[in-house]
């Protein structure tokens, strides 16, 4: 049922040209890092996500909307009928102005927020303008998230980071959560939460990161229970490797040429592929009575 719902939500693989084996070239970039620094640039669907009225008149808020899935995300909400309100580092302007352009040229609302999620009173904000702006707020699309794996072992990692990983990746989502709750509740919403195949097999490089990823599964499942009687839904997807600036700016280049290899699908998969899982979850037609679930997107890697 989910694979039907996944092959009719507008991803066509022959209009992508991820369907030949990508070549990662040596690249590296400081974090964010940007998407048209990237070699080759990501699919996020432009050419290809096709919209069928899924979410007609709702209003998202899409954190880390602006490059990578969340771009891809935000573009299909819009070409599915939504607003779509997102958040962005200062640093990563020039990609939210390409995602505030494919929306806008879907025909939607863009409500682009320069907010750092690290900091509580951003992201009220975030829901505060979106729902001030946007009239309410349907679906929290919880997507930012920080990794760095070229620290190796636990001896090297910084302060400044553990902090930087474990705010972004989970204080942002308690506290987006939180304050979006009552929206929620009232326009019986929901929540997705992007988690990831490191919460099943976590790397070395990446046990903060990895840490972070397997809470938010259990925080998926036990928002699912306290929503669920609020008639608000609450799922994560969980991608495995997927070409996004994150990439470039915080994987070693050795590591990089290969990224994807490992999956039994042979490569890393492309934002335009994830997109479609949160169409699905999202959608108050097709997912109606999914809720406290994850979904894996990961060319094959086990989410059990």
């Amino acid at each position: 049922m989910i694979v039907n719902r996944l092959a009719a939500s507008g991803y066509r693989r022959g209009m992508n040209t991820h369907d030949e084996d990508p070549q990662f070239p040596s690249q590296q970039q400081e974090p964010p890092g940007l998407t048209g620094e990237m070699r080759p640039e990501p699919d996020h669907g432009e050419q290809s996500y096709v919209g069928h009225g899924r979410l007609d008149g709702q209003v998202a808020l899409i954190t880390g909307g602006d490059s990578g899935i969340g771009r891809a995300v935000a573009l299909a909400y819009a070409r599915e009928g939504a607003d779509v309100a997102f958040t962005y580092l200062p640093e990563e302007k020039p990609d939210a102005d390409v995602t505030t352009d494919l929306v806008r040229q879907a025909g939607r609302t863009a409500l682009p927020l320069e907010l750092d999620l690290m900091d509580r009173s951003a992201c009220d904000e975030a829901v505060e303008r979106t729902t001030k702006e946007l009239g309410k707020l349907d679906i929290l699309v919880n997507n930012a998230g920080f990794q760095m794996a070229r620290d190796e072992t636990i001896d090297e990692f910084t302060d400044e980071r553990i902090d930087r990983t474990l705010k972004t990746n989970l204080y942002a989502l308690l506290w987006l959560v939180r304050a979006a709750a009552p929206h929620l509740r009232e326009a019986r919403g929901c929540v997705i939460n992007n988690a990831s195949i490191q919460a099943y097999s976590p790397s070395t490089s990446l046990l903060d990161y990895a840490a972070t990823k397997s809470a938010i599964n259990n925080l998926t499942v036990n928002l699912a229970a306290q929503f669920g009687p609020d008639g608000v839904r609450v799922n994560a997807v969980a991608p495995g490797p997927i070409w996004t600036p994150l990439q470039p700016a915080t994987q070693p280049v050795e590591k990089l040429r290969q990224f994807g290899a490992d999956t039994p699908l042979g490569r890393a998969g492309q934002p335009a592929e994830v997109a479609p899982a949160f169409v699905f979850l999202a959608s108050p037609g097709d997912a109606s009575y999914v809720s406290g679930t994850v979904l894996g997107v990961t060319g094959g890697k086990a989410v059990f």
